[in-house]
């Protein structure tokens, strides 16, 4: 396909949705003005070619958009949880319709294989269910008191507006995430994408807007988008109007978003890099081994949070695992990522290929041997295309200890159960983990305490796919937070504790005496 085929219907699309050429940075509510920053292309990784171009917000536009969302936030707080729920059913119903559609802006977007996108925007659609029910089960707790007569609470109000700051590779399912729960909790969201992935972002904003508008009980002004750079990033970040900020990439991005929400005492919920790894044991089924670790390494062409970065295979069965696994990987297509067939799309920009190339050369002077990562050029010639490598490399290489996101996965082998699981949790992250393994013995201390460190640890699955039900995120450098299902919507709320008193007298807790 052609650059210029895909860019029409992308552009098409977002017309139909209600996007003004040339399009446009800020949206506060349904009101949409250009930037005032940076005039940049937006670059398909397709094939390296312009979509348009945009002009980014400037951060004086920030305090403008947090004044909005906090007059929003007066009016939202007090409808009802259910009927909050009743919007965002009515937006999952509009993302229902128009699946395939935001779909194929995510492919153009980011370069994910279309299939790939398609599951994106289905969790979409999954998280906006879950928050439908969720917004009838906002419980509290009642208490038991020490004191008669009294009753002791615990109730979850809304919180206020809250910044969301999501990452290029899944442009638009965090941005779900986040907003959905925000929304049934009372909480008007404030959205800064990544400045790689515009069109997606201008189309979720659409679509959700149209819903809004259309809601009685919902205020103009309940979802903001500004589209710029980091310092679009830091601005709200540093806003004092914004109780909770939501943030995702990487580790280092974390840190300074976490030290700019923390000097203000504000509440930080973080998803940041994750240096995952997959065990696999001499008992494993190695046929389910392999379809889980290819998809883990090589999915989104090595660019998810939860991409398998290091394979521990016990040495007996190491020479046979590699082999196999070289050979699923010769059968991968490796293109076009809006074509059927394809499996592997690009990588996200020329920067990326940069790192790399520059990780498997360390790797190489560490002693590892390399199987695969060389460029490819792709029928277009344009965009940046690459085999995903194999490294067999000691456990000790430095070079393991960093995540490179590209489709790198370090083949290290152990001899040890207990050694596997100490290489397992030797990274600074602790995002994502899995076990291959037919050993109940084994799998069960992979999730024990003295198992994975990670917030995410699996048993004959891979890595990456993780299912909205349960709460998404990780523990060290990967920031702690919790985005998506389970309680992750407490995040999102501020916790009251009430004492009633339905007597005529007022005793102390603790038996204190104190009598006029």
């Amino acid at each position: 396909m052609k650059s210029v085929d895909f860019s029409v219907r992308a552009l098409g699309i977002l017309k139909e949705l209600g996007a003004e050429l040339p399009l446009q940075s800020i949206a506060i509510g349904k009101n949409w003005e250009t930037g005032t920053g940076e005039v940049v292309d937006v670059i398909s990784p397709i094939d390296g070619s312009s979509v348009g171009v945009i002009q980014f917000c400037s951060p004086e536009k920030v305090d403008e958009a947090v004044s909005a969302a906090t007059e929003a936030f007066h009016a939202w707080r007090t409808v009802p949880a259910p009927i909050r729920g009743q919007l965002v059913r009515e937006i999952g119903n509009e993302l229902r319709a128009r699946k395939e559609q935001l779909a194929y802006l995510v492919t153009v977007d980011c370069g994910k294989i279309y299939q790939e996108a398609l599951g994106e925007v289905q969790e979409m659609i999954d998280i906006c269910d879950f928050a439908v029910g969720l917004s009838r089960q906002l419980y509290g707790l009642t208490i038991a008191s020490e004191r008669p007569m009294h009753r002791l609470t615990e109730q979850w109000h809304p919180l206020g507006p809250i910044g969301v700051i999501s990452a290029f590779n899944f442009p638009v399912a965090v941005w779900a995430w986040n907003s959905m729960l925000a929304l049934v909790c009372g909480d008007p969201v404030l959205w800064k994408p990544s400045e790689k992935t515009p069109l997606t972002a201008i189309g979720c904003h659409l679509i959700a807007m149209k819903v809004i508008a259309a809601f009685e009980d919902a205020p103009d002004d309940l979802i903001q988008l500004l589209i710029g750079g980091r310092e679009i990033g830091e601005a709200i970040a540093e806003h004092p109007g914004l109780p909770l900020i939501s943030a995702t990439g990487s580790s280092a991005m974390g840190k300074s978003v976490a030290a700019a929400v923390g000097a203000r005492l504000g509440r930080p919920l973080l998803e940041l890099g994750g240096n995952n790894a997959a065990i696999v044991a001499p008992s494993a089924d190695l046929s389910l081994a392999v379809r889980g670790i290819v998809f883990s390494a090589v999915g989104t062409c090595g660019q998810r949070c939860t991409s398998l970065r290091r394979l521990i295979v016990h040495e007996s069965i190491a020479d046979e695992l590699v082999e196999k696994l070289l050979a699923a990987y010769r059968q991968l297509s490796i293109g076009n990522p809006l074509e059927d067939s394809t499996l592997i799309g690009p990588l996200i920009d020329e920067a990326a290929a940069g790192e790399m190339q520059s990780s498997l050369d360390a790797a190489r002077a560490e002693g590892g041997v390399v199987h695969g990562g060389e460029r490819i050029v792709n029928e277009s010639g344009h965009g940046v295309y690459v085999r995903p490598a194999l490294v067999e490399i000691s456990k000790d290489a430095l070079i393991t200890q960093k995540e490179t996101f590209a489709p790198i996965t370090y083949v290290i082998r152990y001899s040890e159960f207990t050694e596997a699981i100490a290489i397992q949790n030797s990274v600074k992250q602790g995002l994502s983990s899995s076990i291959f393994t037919s050993d109940v013995r084994e799998s069960e201390l992979f999730c024990s305490p003295a198992g994975s460190d990670c917030g995410i640890a699996n048993v004959n699955i891979g890595t990456s796919g993780a299912e909205i039900g349960g709460a998404f995120g990780g523990e060290k450098e990967t920031g702690g937070g919790r985005e998506s299902g389970s309680d992750a919507w407490k995040s999102y709320m501020r916790r009251a504790t009430n004492t009633i008193n339905y007597s005529t007298e007022l005793p102390l807790a603790q038996g204190i005496k104190f009598d006029l």
